[in-house]
């Protein structure tokens, strides 16, 4: 009896707990929205103990079984950060910022190549830091002194060494998931890999003014449509193997991938200025379908695993929705037409999002409860930043003001040159290892534990959904 009126209490507190008052903010006004912001990011950082005595700068704990996180997820948490000094003008973490970006950078090849994270090394793995080294240049973050890597360059040699490995040995072009050839998941060409080489690739090509990045844009979108990894009503499917030609497309859809593709989409229509009708077809017919599949009643849900019962959403997964707010901000600046479309979903988006957060700034995973439910770690904390700091482009004229290039006031260094000879991975990096491999690189699938004998993804909404079934072990590019 006295276990059972513990349990009564304990769940009595629990409710308590997640339907207590939510964080204080006026989504109309840019201070309030920015000392919200301010609570959310401090309690993000206290998930970093990289700049801590016995510490690993720039990443978050992990890999797993050590911690929760990915190599990747550290570079996502600094572009989050960039972001963050960028639109609320506060300076407090800027240090750490870059000093996150450059230790990771792998000097001196400072290609985000790095031989200690081997077993996370895809290409959408290097690829999530470039994204922030660019966002680092467009925003005219703190450059770091002269003898260290430079934003713009560490952007370009992310994009060489990506534009090295492009395949045309199998699916008739694309990128591999992983580098190191000794990696599970090489046989797979997946579309996140695809969406961040084309996003890096239009943004070059607007920052720099040089086509040949537009012409890998141009290619990289192109290819992700003639194999059928977009389909003609804009739903974005996850990848395929080489072995079958990339013919035996996993339908899964995640939040992430489409909200790239999308920003990528409006650097090129902002570079072309608006003079291609490709771009703003595709912006107009993405931005649609995501909206559709991932914001239903206005507020965001990763729909491959949050589910109406329950949330079966990998730890990479619980990071999504804070990038997608970001990006499509984002991208209503690159293409002011898709504006009217856009932000009236993130407001009422964000409305849930800070619903989800305790007046303290610890902030949930599920928006659409309309209460904090417990689920916390960095990747919720990203996500209720991104959806706060995504209204500032109509409330603030700093955070309103369009990323810069070259010639409009950015001051970062390139080298057109960076990162050539390194696209291959060299033999001489640290072995892969067994817990390593379980699970390294951006999720690009979902191993549901729960269903014993399913050796394969599923892509569902609600509880319902496809589901695809891989018949061989070896196709499963999660399984390592």
């Amino acid at each position: 009896m006295k276990i059972n009126i513990l349990s009564a209490s304990l769940a009595l507190l629990g409710c308590v707990a997640h339907t207590q008052a939510a964080l204080n903010v006026d989504l109309t006004s840019a201070s309030s929205i920015k000392a919200a912001a301010k609570l959310v990011a401090a309690n993000l950082l206290t998930y970093y103990h990289g700049d801590e005595p016995g510490g690993t700068p720039g990443i978050l704990p992990g890999p797993p079984p050590i911690g929760d996180y990915y190599w990747w997820e550290g570079g996502a948490l600094w572009g989050t950060m960039v972001d963050y000094w960028h639109f609320t003008g506060d300076t407090e973490y800027n240090t750490k910022i870059q000093d996150a970006l450059i230790f990771q950078a792998n000097m001196p090849k400072n290609d985000y190549m790095p031989p200690n994270w081997t077993a996370s090394l895809g290409n959408d793995d290097q690829g999530f830091w470039g994204l922030s080294a660019m966002l680092a240049a467009e925003t005219n973050f703190q450059n770091p002194p002269s003898t260290e890597p430079q934003w713009l360059a560490l952007a370009q040699a992310v994009f060489n060494t990506q534009a090295a490995r492009w395949d045309m040995d199998s699916c008739n072009g694309g990128l591999r998931w992983q580098i190191p050839l000794s990696n599970n998941g090489y046989n797979y060409k997946n579309t996140i890999t695809g969406a961040i080489f084309f996003n890096i690739a239009a943004r070059l090509a607007r920052y720099t003014n040089n086509a040949t990045y537009a012409q890998w844009a141009v290619k990289a979108w192109d290819w992700t449509n003639a194999v059928g990894y977009i389909d003609n009503n804009y739903n974005i499917f996850d990848g395929a193997h080489v072995e079958d030609n990339c013919t035996d497309i996993n339908p899964a859809q995640f939040s992430y991938t489409a909200a790239i593709f999308v920003q990528g989409l409006g650097f090129m229509y902002n570079y072309t200025k608006g003079t291609e009708p490709r771009w703003q077809t595709a912006i107009t017919g993405l931005t649609k379908r995501t909206l559709d599949i991932f914001f239903p009643d206005g507020i965001m849900t990763e729909a491959s695993c949050e589910l109406s019962t329950h949330v079966q959403c990998t730890t990479d997964m619980l990071s999504f929705k804070g990038y997608v707010h970001r990006f499509l901000s984002q991208t209503t600046q690159m293409a002011p037409f898709i504006s009217p479309t856009i932000m009236p979903i993130l407001k009422t988006s964000a409305a849930g999002a800070a619903k989800a957060c305790n007046p303290d700034g610890t902030c949930g995973f599920r928006w659409n409860t309309g209460s904090y439910d417990g689920n916390t770690g960095a990747g919720q904390q990203m996500n209720a930043l991104g959806a706060l700091m995504s209204l500032l482009v109509e409330v603030d004229p700093v955070a309103a003001t369009p990323p810069v290039t070259n010639s409009t006031g950015g001051t970062s260094v390139g080298n057109p040159d960076a990162g050539a000879g390194t696209g291959a991975f060299e033999p001489e990096v640290v072995p892969v290892t067994t817990a390593g491999r379980a699970g390294a690189g951006i999720i690009t699938t979902v191993v549901l534990g729960s269903f014993v004998g399913v050796l394969g993804w599923m892509m569902t909404r609600s509880g319902e959904g496809p589901k695809w079934v891989d018949p061989v072990l070896r196709k499963n590019p999660l399984m390592r």
